[in-house]
Parts: C-alpha cells; sequence; structure tokens
C-alpha cells in the first residue's frame, strides 16, 4: 500500500502542476469545455484513488467538486465566477492534503464544509483560490520515458562490459596494486550503478495480480460456479513493460480456467471434489527469469475432444492421435480451437490460446502445460527479466561456454572425490554427495554435443537447486565467476526451453545462460512438492512410492521399492561364495549376506541391488535394472511365504514385488537399530515399517495405515521398543525391539517373522 500511495502522491502532483495554466485559463474563460474535461477528469481520478486507498477528506472534496462540475458538463449550471473560485478552491485544497501526506503533517479542517458548501447554486458562502500554504516536501521522485531507460540500462551493460574486459587483461598482464585497488573502487561503483539502474524498471508483480480478485469473483458468478483464489510471491518484481504486456494473456488463462477447467457445483460433487474450486497464481523468479504459474483443480484438459473438434476442421485424427503426449496436449494451442459447443460472452469463439502464446513469445518467453485429467491443469509461463545484469557462473561442455545463474547453483564439486558416487539405476544415472542422492544429468549429451561418446566421463558436479528438488549437473570444467549483461535470445532459441537469455562476456564470444528449471524438464526430471502433502490411508503402498523394475535371475520381471536401495552394482562372479551356511558376497572390503532367485554361476554380467535398512544390509543378484516405476497401491498377496511377497499390475502386465521383510528376516546378520511397524504403525520408524512390515502384515489379512482416518479405530498399534505414545490408549500395543536378546520380555525381534503374526493377532483378538 506504501507505493500505492507514494505512486498517488506523485501522479497527483504532476497533474495538479500541469493543471495550473489550465485552471488560470478556465477562470478567464469558464466556458472552454476542453479545460473542463481536464478539471474533471482529474478530480474523477482522485476520486476513485482515495476510495482505494482509505482517504476519506480528500474523497470527499473531489466528490463534491466532481458533482459540480458533472452538472457544468451537462448545461445544467452555469460556470459563474463564485462557482469557478470554489472549484479552483477545492483544487488548491487537494494539492495541500497531498502535501501534507507526503510530509507526515496534519491538517485541520474545520474549513472544508464551507469549501464544500461554496459550490451550491446561489450559496452565499464566498471562498478565494489561493495558493497553497503547506510547505511542499522536496521532491523525491521523477517519471522518465522507457525509451530513456532503456538507454541507461544499455549504458550500464557496456560499462560492465568494459569492467570485465579491464579485470582480465590486468590479470593476463599483472598490474600495480595501486591500480588493482582503483579497479576494485570502481567495480564496487559499478556494482552499485547496476543495482540501482536494473531497480528503475522493476515493479512488484502485485500490480499485474490486483486486479485478479474481483476478475474471479465476477466470472464465477456469472457462470454459476464457486472459486477461491490464492496469489503467492506477489513481491516478485519484474519489468513494468513486461508487466503491462502479460496483462491480457493472464485475464484470457485466468477466465478459460475458470470457464473451461473449473466444474460446477453440482459436477464437482459427483466427482468428489468440494464444490469450491481452487484457483492459484504464484510467481517466482529462476535466474534470469519469471515464471507465472496458473493452476487449478478442475477437470484438466480432455486430450480425445480435444482431437475430436480438430478432426471435424479437416484435420487427420490418425496423425494426431500419434503424436507424443505433449504435442497432442500442445494441441490447445491451434488456431480457431474452442472445445464449448455453445458461444458466451467468455468463451466459445475459437480464439484466444493461440493468442496467448504468440504473445507470450513475442516477448521471449514460452508455455508449458502439465496437464491431470480429472485433478486440473497448471499452466506455467516463463518470460525473461529483459535487460538484467547477474552473477554466472561459466562452465564449459566439449569445448563450448555456457553460464548459469550462480544463485541457482548450491554446490559445485569434483565427480571424482572419495564423497562423490556415480550409479546408474537401469539407465538412468543418479549422484550420490555425502550420502544424498539425487538425479544426474550430463549437459553435453542433453545438448545434443557429445553424442556417441559413450566412454566420456564429466570431471565436475554443479550441484542445482530448482522449486521442488535438486539435481547434479555434469560439465566438463568450471571456468569462472562473472557479472553479465543478459538479454533475451531469439525466439527460436528461447523456444527450445533450456535457455534463458544470451550474454556477450568479456571475451567477446556470444555465449547462452542456460535455464535450471528448462533443463530439469527436458531431462524428464519432476520434482512434486505437493507429492508429500497427503498420504492414502487405506491400504497398498501409496502411489508416490517408487520401485526399481529389474530383469531377475529366473528372467522373471520383479519391483523392489526404491526406497530401500542404497545403490545398484555391477559385480565378477568371483565376489560371490556359499559359506558359512549361505551366500555371501565380498564387496567394498566387507562380507554382505546374498538372496538370489536363479542360477548365477554361468553368468557373465551380474549386478546386484545393495537392500539397506538404516542398520543391516543385504545384497539381491539381479540381472539387469530396466526402469524406475510408481509402484501400484493393489497387491495381491504371495499363496505362501517367501522371496516374493505378492504380484502388482503395471501397464497391464503382472510383476511381482519383493519381500523385503523376508528377505532381512531371512538373510540379514547382526541386528541393529531401525524403527517401528504397527497396524496403526506408529512411531518414528513408520517409513520402515511401510517398507518392510506392510507387505506381511497385509498378506495375513491385515491393513496397515500410518494415519487414521476420521472416525476409524485400530485393532491394534505397532510401535518400537523405545517409542513413547502419545497419550494412554485402550487399544493393545505389540512392541518390537532390534536386538535379538533384549532386557524387556514384553517385546519381539522385529526379524522374528512367526512371533510378530501370532502376537499382532493375539492383540487384535483381545481388541475384539
Amino acid at each position: 500500500m506504501d507505493d500505492l500511495l507514494q505512486e498517488f502522491i506523485a501522479e497527483t502532483r504532476e497533474t495538479l502542476e500541469a493543471l495550473s495554466g489550465e485552471i488560470v485559463a478556465w477562470e478567464a474563460a469558464p466556458g472552454d469545455r476542453q479545460r473542463l474535461d481536464a478539471i474533471f477528469r482529474f478530480v474523477h481520478t482522485v476520486k476513485g484513488s482515495c476510495g482505494f486507498l482509505d482517504l476519506p477528506r480528500l474523497s470527499r472534496l473531489s466528490h463534491a467538486a466532481e458533482d459540480v462540475l458533472a452538472a457544468v458538463r451537462s448545461g445544467e449550471r452555469a460556470p459563474d465566477t463564485s462557482l469557478v473560485n470554489a472549484v479552483l478552491a477545492i483544487v488548491d485544497r487537494i494539492g495541500e492534503l497531498v502535501e501534507a501526506i507526503d510530509a507526515g503533517a496534519s491538517l485541520d479542517d474545520s474549513g472544508e464544509d464551507l469549501l464544500i458548501a461554496a459550490l451550491d447554486e446561489g450559496s452565499a458562502a464566498t471562498v478565494h483560490a489561493n495558493a497553497p500554504v503547506v510547505q511542499r516536501a522536496p521532491t523525491r521522485s521523477v517519471r522518465l520515458s522507457v525509451d530513456l531507460l532503456d538507454r541507461m540500462m544499455s549504458g550500464m551493460s557496456d560499462m560492465v562490459l568494459a569492467r570485465n574486459e579491464l579485470a582480465r587483461r590486468l590479470r593476463d598482464d599483472g598490474a600495480d596494486p595501486v591500480v588493482e585497488a582503483a579497479l576494485e573502487r570502481l567495480s564496487l561503483t559499478v556494482a552499485e550503478m547496476r543495482d540501482t539502474v536494473t531497480r528503475t524498471r522493476m515493479q512488484k508483480i502485485e500490480a499485474l495480480f490486483s486486479a485478479l480478485p474481483r476478475m474471479v469473483r465476477d466470472t464465477a458468478a456469472e457462470l454459476g460456479k464457486s472459486v477461491t483464489l490464492a496469489i503467492e510471491g506477489a513481491d516478485v518484481e519484474l519489468d513494468r513493460e513486461m508487466i503491462e504486456m502479460m496483462r491480457d494473456p493472464l485475464v484470457h488463462i485466468v477466465r478459460n480456467a475458470i470457464d473451461h477447467g473449473i466444474e460446477a457445483p453440482a459436477e464437482r460433487r459427483r466427482a468428489g471434489k468440494r464444490e469450491n474450486g481452487r484457483l492459484t497464481v504464484s510467481a517466482r523468479q529462476s535466474g534470469n527469469q519469471i515464471i507465472v504459474e496458473i493452476s487449478d483443480d478442475g477437470r484438466g484438459i480432455d486430450v480425445d475432444r480435444v482431437i475430436a473438434k480438430l478432426a471435424r476442421t479437416g484435420r487427420a485424427e490418425h496423425e494426431l492421435r500419434a503424436l507424443s503426449d505433449k504435442a497432442r496436449l500442445n494441441l490447445v494451442f491451434e488456431p480457431g480451437l474452442t472445445t464449448k459447443d455453445d458461444v458466451s460472452a467468455i468463451s466459445g469463439r475459437g480464439v484466444g490460446m493461440d493468442v496467448v502464446r504468440a504473445n507470450i513469445e513475442q516477448i521471449g518467453g514460452r508455455i508449458e502445460l502439465l496437464n491431470t485429467p480429472g485433478g486440473g491443469l497448471c499452466l506455467a509461463i516463463h518470460v525473461p527479466l529483459t535487460l538484467s545484469i547477474i552473477s554466472t557462473i561459466g562452465v564449459g561442455v566439449a569445448g563450448q561456454r555456457f553460464a548459469i545463474p550462480r544463485q541457482g547453483i548450491e554446490e559445485i564439486v569434483s565427480a571424482h572425490a572419495e564423497a562423490i558416487r556415480v550409479d546408474m539405476i537401469g539407465d538412468t544415472p543418479a549422484a550420490t554427495v555425502r550420502e544424498r542422492r539425487m538425479p544426474l544429468v550430463d549437459l553435453g549429451r542433453l545438448l545434443g554435443l557429445n553424442a556417441g561418446d559413450e566412454e566420456r566421463h564429466p570431471d565436475m558436479l554443479a550441484i542445482v537447486g530448482v522449486a521442488g528438488g535438486s539435481y547434479a549437473l555434469a560439465v566438463d570444467a568450471v571456468l569462472d565467476s562473472e557479472e553479465l549483461v543478459i538479454k533475451p535470445a531469439a525466439p527460436a532459441v528461447m523456444a527450445v526451453g533450456t535457455y534463458a537469455g544470451q550474454t556477450l562476456p568479456d571475451s567477446g564470444l556470444p555465449m547462452l545462460l542456460l535455464d535450471c528449471a528448462g533443463i530439469a524438464a527436458k531431462a524428464g526430471l519432476r520434482f512434486d512438492r505437493a507429492a508429500a502433502e497427503e498420504e492414502e490411508v487405506h491400504g497398498g503402498v501409496s502411489e508416490g512410492v517408487q520401485a526399481l523394475l529389474f530383469h531377475d535371475l529366473d528372467g522373471a520381471r520383479r519391483l523392489a521399492p526404491l526406497a530401500a536401495i542404497d545403490r545398484i552394482e555391477p559385480i565378477a562372479a568371483e565376489a560371490i561364495r556359499f559359506s558359512a551356511g549361505r551366500l555371501r558376497l565380498s564387496i567394498d572390503g566387507r562380507i554382505v549376506p546374498l538372496a538370489a532367485q536363479g542360477r548365477w554361476e554361468e553368468r557373465a554380467h551380474l549386478s546386484v541391488l545393495r537392500l539397506h535398512d538404516g542398520a543391516q544390509e543385504v545384497g539381491y543378484l539381479i540381472a539387469e535394472a530396466l526402469d524406475i516405476v510408481h509402484l501400484p497401491e493393489e497387491l495381491v498377496p504371495a499363496a505362501e511365504e517367501g522371496p516374493v511377497a505378492g504380484v502388482v499390475a503395471v501397464e497391464g502386465e503382472q510383476i511381482e514385488v519383493l519381500d523385503l521383510h523376508w528377505l532381512f528376516a531371512n538373510h540379514a546378520e547382526d541386528a541393529t537399530p531401525a524403527a517401528a511397524p504397527v497396524c496403526l504403525l506408529e512411531g518414528e520408524g513408520s517409513d520402515w515399517m511401510r517398507t518392510f512390515l506392510k507387505p506381511a502384515i497385509e498378506a495375513a489379512g491385515y491393513r496397515a495405515v500410518t494415519r487414521l482416518a476420521a472416525g476409524e479405530k485400530a485393532a491394534v498399534v505397532l510401535a518400537m521398543e523405545e517409542t513413547v505414545m502419545a497419550a494412554p490408549t485402550s487399544v493393545p500395543v505389540v512392541r518390537l525391539r532390534t536386538q535379538r536378546e533384549g532386557a524387556s520380555a514384553d517385546s519381539i525381534y522385529r526379524y522374528d517373522r512367526a512371533a510378530l503374526l501370532g502376537a499382532l493377532a493375539g492383540a487384535a483378538g483381545r481388541r475384539a
């Protein structure tokens, strides 16, 4: 509000200065309609702004003057000398109040009733228009044309480039310490000027979002829908001109979301949703880009309906259906397309999304769609900050140089350091940095610079943070840190999705700025910020649980929950021995218990899943890792106990799931700490319980949950020996311990499967 108030003061002050001559001329010629219109527009604007800013005295004065001037414009009153004097006195009073607000001073309002009364026709009150007597605060702002700001930014950009070139030459040739000190002072001054000049064009994106609440309310009411709007990131700053150019596309997208996306209350009830639809508009900065996301919880895009509509226009339906998922979704941008069967004031004319995309691309931006049929649509608009100077890290790949925004890099590490490990999960690389595992993206391969060079191994990893997570970006070299002037690249380059702009460093060779979020999207990485917000309360593994799909030694395709896999490593058959009554693997100077289904002795290539529960490790031999998939929720239990917990359906195929609890119960050695299970699985160890115990418990006829639904009661609680219950409970509790032999006779060793299931049955029987 402070920014809006200062803008109101500046605009009112400027208008008063411009009108000063007009007011005098109108006093000399009250019949001059053009000058009358100018004064009327001024008081009308002041009245409208005062209502929003809660300035009742200014609002009352301007409203009274507006009524009289409206009467003059309509011919109901003649602009005699007393009326002109009264209007001029009110305009002067408006100026006095504005200066008082700016200076933080107070003015007595005792004479304002007399000023308003003097406006009445035939009033005996007389006023004289005098110059304002309040001391005006020194002017702290000035309005500049956008062209002048562009010239300032261009000059600042040249200054930064010159400073960079000078610094490079001094580094190369050597310099006197006095010269280096002068350069350092110059650099500090340039940095301060850079920030100042950059901010002259910036404005909070709140100016773009401020009209949305009223528009959403009116549009929803017109369509008979109920919609709640949430706005996030209104403090993000964007170039003022960019805000104006995004205004119309944003309005169109929001209205489309309400009209096409969010269902009517009755339809939402039938779909099991809240009657009140939710629309979220958010903004965030990513490198040299601003990302504005508009998401709703409506029906999403019906791609089949879009294809059917386009087929009616003469397009070949079989060609449309042969497109990739992303290409089919982008059909909504086809010119003339509408999925509405009737034309309304809001939509149905087939004019819209193609124009929106064209307008965004015109300013160097792009649009991405994330569709969830039946669950909503998220539309992300990526736009550049236009001219800007940011701190970057230069990297080299296959002889090419690129820049990465410094603020997006968490750290840079050597790929050959002891604390760094690179593994292949199927054909997907992953990096482990000090026990933190994350996806690995090879920049050279992603950009097609090292195609066919399978033997190449990058030397450096840049840990890049994006919204929702982090990933490791593999590069050949990290070159330097430099402040660079960033400008939008050509639309065709920006449309690729991996670049955020272009720059000209002091070397004189053009260089592209990488878009960290765009690289993650192109590499197929998806960081779901809302994935952990809601857990399924009922049986089965959560829809968000990931599992490794692999070829087993006996030829079957099986799944293992990814959370239990520490790593996947190729091994030699010579490292496997049957000793001390069981199969064991020699690896990393240790002996690890090993499980296998199928013959391994004659295989030339073997891999091992190194399964870990936080305290113990068990190896599981496989033939080949295939892919990472989501573990389906419904599991059909196996007919008997063993290494397979049951079977799930993946893309129509029956896939067996490993029983991790059985594997550790039968193969693990020297059990030490872990966590806790329950039929309500209670306590800090619930993650271990869900991964290791849930299949066994549900195969025995129970439904294992980590929290209860409203009104639901547990038959038995499963908890670790050391877990402190939040409150006394009448529900039987079965306690687990981490050691085979424990001090308490009331607890059960966590891998004693028979005793555990017997205790659960007994406890549940007592509850019944």
